[in-house]
């Protein structure tokens, strides 16, 4: 997920805080719209948190 934030800071011009949320919204869209990859999502965003940095 980490490379995903710095990608949207370096090409969008959002801040880190901006581009997590968006990063979270659209997470959160695949999830709603698309309930059998709930999981999927949840292990694709969690392998960089931004905790982990």
């Amino acid at each position: 997920m980490n490379e995903l934030i710095q990608r949207l800071t370096a090409e969008a011009g959002l801040t880190p805080e901006q581009a997590q949320k968006a990063v979270a919204t659209i997470a959160g869209f695949v999830k709603e719209k698309f309930p059998m990859l709930g999981g999927a999502v949840d292990q694709i965003f969690a392998a960089g948190t931004k905790e982990d940095e």
